[in-house]
């Protein structure tokens, strides 16, 4: 290996959306990237025409750019390569290390089913001399005998015998490469020294070290593969069935900072088990030896506290401008938002919860949640009693401000009996029938200070609305 500085890549194929499992595996080329001083490039695989969308493309960077996972250099696509690929085909027929095949996918199968071994191709073409036609596929001759062996950073060192590796196709019917040919020859040109990828890439090392010798390519890159990501059950994520989409997160009011943080911790912690931290003290920290093998839980509700936990860290008016995006209602909720925001800051884990806290405080008719008026009103305690002895306590009051509001709804409390065994006020269950009948919610910024923010008058008129409603 050269004494360069490492350069690694991430390839994505535009044919999805980017997900969890391909920004992890950015996520961590990135931190050994930065960290050993390398360069990171970004190269799009978009040789198959038929498959690939544009739109994908553009989200793949989008995502990348709100993670903060910036590249080096432009990214590279390679539908603009396609001369290395054919020339690098020709090579290799002209060696005598691929051949024509015209067998089907059901012919494959039903030699598989026939012969009663393992599927895969069989190497029926081999010595039939085909020529090329709009029916036929390139395919690699793999070696009859020996074994390829590896080492790899996260697996250790790993040997297959090419007994087990089938034949693999080069270049589609169509003339467009797979995979394996245009990434070892990419990935020789552009002089990448790390290919740290999932764990699904495993099998088809041995196939790209055995391409790369016999194209002559005097290169063999360091292999690091990323554990499998694995949903509640154990089974590895599916983007049909799991929710894995980065857009979706972005979409739900997750913070980037979040995210990447979350990321961080499929398949490595750091050293001092402090997991909620911002990204350079990750970069720091990270070391690609220090990558668990065993599969990692993609867990949701974690995402949520860590997230809740970099929302907390956000000073007062990033919070608000990360919030405001999410406000359906612009100027207006940002208006009475501002007031109370440190209040709602240390209460919402998403900022999509951040207006349905505060709606109550706009000047549209409250909508009132009704699992919780029936909670609140119908199954609590002394419900009705509460809220006129609330509208007694509030009548006159002044100053209007949470203070001297907490102690007025405290009285009413002790009035209408909701105390326990040291003759204080249980606030729990005086509170409830206050919050849902002046905000709506059961669930909410402190009840005294939202109080005072919604102002007397409105208050008041709340609390009669909900006394004759009962």
């Amino acid at each position: 290996m050269s004494s360069s500085p490492p350069r690694l890549r991430f390839a994505p194929s535009p044919t999805g959306y980017l997900h969890v499992g391909g920004a992890r595996t950015v996520l961590f080329n990135w931190l050994f990237a930065r960290q050993s001083g390398g360069e990171l490039l970004l190269r799009i695989e978009d040789t198959d025409t038929e498959r690939n969308r544009p739109e994908l493309t553009q989200n793949i960077l989008d995502m990348l750019e709100w993670l903060g996972l910036r590249w080096d250099g432009d990214p590279v696509h390679q539908s603009d390569r396609a001369g290395l690929y054919a020339d690098a085909a020709e090579r290799l027929l002209a060696k005598g290390r691929a051949y024509w095949c015209d067998c089907t996918t059901e012919e494959v199968q039903a030699r598989a089913k026939q012969r009663g071994g393992p599927p895969g191709y069989d190497g029926f073409c081999r010595d039939r001399q085909l020529e090329r036609s709009p029916s036929t596929a390139l395919r690699f001759r793999t070696a009859d005998d020996g074994a390829t062996t590896f080492d790899d950073v996260v697996r250790g060192q790993v040997t297959v015998e090419h007994k087990t590796l089938e034949d693999f196709v080069l270049l589609r019917s169509t003339g467009t490469p797979t995979f394996l040919l245009a990434n070892v020859v990419d990935d020789a040109d552009m002089g990448i020294t790390h290919v740290v990828r999932g764990e699904e890439h495993v099998n088809g090392t041995p196939k790209y070290l055995g391409l790369a010798d016999a194209l002559g390519l005097d290169h063999r890159p360091v292999f690091a593969h990323l554990p499998v990501l694995v949903n509640e059950q154990r089974k590895k994520l599916s983007k049909r069935r799991d929710s894995v989409s980065v857009q979706d997160f972005k979409d739900q009011g997750y913070l980037p900072s979040a995210v990447v943080n979350y990321l961080a911790l499929l398949g490595w912690g750091p050293k001092d088990d402090i997991e909620v931290r911002p990204l350079a003290e990750i970069q720091e920290q990270f070391r690609l030896e220090d990558v668990s093998s065993a599969p990692a839980f993609f867990d949701v509700k974690k995402l949520l506290h860590v997230n809740a936990e970099h929302l907390r860290a956000l000073p007062i008016e990033q919070f608000v401008d990360e919030a405001r995006p999410f406000l359906t209602h612009g100027d207006a909720t940002l208006e009475v938002l501002t007031p109370v925001a440190a209040l709602v800051q240390e209460r919402v884990r998403l900022l999509v919860e951040v207006e349905p806290m505060i709606a109550f405080l706009l000047d549209a008719p409250l909508e009132i949640d009704e699992d919780a008026w029936t909670k609140a009103m119908v199954k609590g305690k002394a419900a009705p009693e509460m809220l006129q002895a609330t509208r007694t306590a509030l009548a006159d009051l002044e100053p209007w401000a949470a203070e001297s509001i907490r102690t007025a709804i405290e009285g009413a409390a002790v009035t209408v009996g909701l105390v326990n065994a040291e003759g204080h006020a249980h606030l729990s269950k005086a509170q409830g029938p206050v919050r849902v009948a002046t905000t709506g919610r059961s669930v909410g910024p402190p009840l005294f200070e939202s109080l005072e923010a919604l102002g007397k008058e409105r208050t008041m008129r709340r609390l009669q609305a909900a006394s004759e409603r009962l």
